[in-house]
């Protein structure tokens, strides 16, 4: 019995029923990044800024080089970045007492502020977006969005490889 095209996941031409997920994420990503540049333009802070203070949290308090990797950035890139935040007084760097060598974050309530504001303002954008889905539907996309940002193959990468936002 000759197999049709549905069931070998391909249309009649032979080719996939949808693109690949690359082409379809990477133009929408870039087009968010687009959106979200003027935002942090207005707030004083690069997309590496941003992503600093949105992954630090006031515990557990990260070292300089898991934080690197939780952004998924070359630690010799976000020295400069983390000066720039300590000299903002938007976070604080403090010798860990266990180990000299290996600088603690947190973030100052400043920080806090800033981040807080930033991420609200990109958020009313992306809520525009979101508003031309079904109700259904943008939650299925959120939920979905979310389990394969968490998935432990993306989150293991190491830094400087794919990472979202260089």
């Amino acid at each position: 019995m000759a197999e049709n095209a549905a069931d070998k996941g391909t249309s009649p031409g032979g080719r996939p029923p949808r693109p690949d997920l690359a082409a379809m994420v990477v133009p929408l990503g870039r087009a968010l990044m687009a959106a979200e540049q003027p935002v942090l333009d207005a707030h004083g802070l690069t997309m590496w800024a941003y992503a600093v203070l949105l992954h630090l949290d006031e515990t557990p308090i990260r070292t300089q080089a898991a934080l690197a990797e939780a952004i998924r950035a070359d630690k010799t890139r976000i020295i400069a970045v983390l000066d720039d935040l300590e000299h903002r007084e938007l976070i604080h760097r403090q010798p860990d007492p266990e180990d000299r060598r290996v600088r603690l974050l947190s973030l100052t309530a400043e920080g806090r502020r800033l981040r807080d504001t930033t991420q609200a303002a990109i958020q009313e954008g992306e809520e525009r977006l979101l508003a031309q889905l079904p109700a259904a539907d943008r939650a299925a996309l959120l939920r979905a969005l979310h389990t394969l940002y968490t998935l432990p193959e993306l989150t293991a990468r190491k830094p400087g490889r794919g990472s979202p936002r260089t």
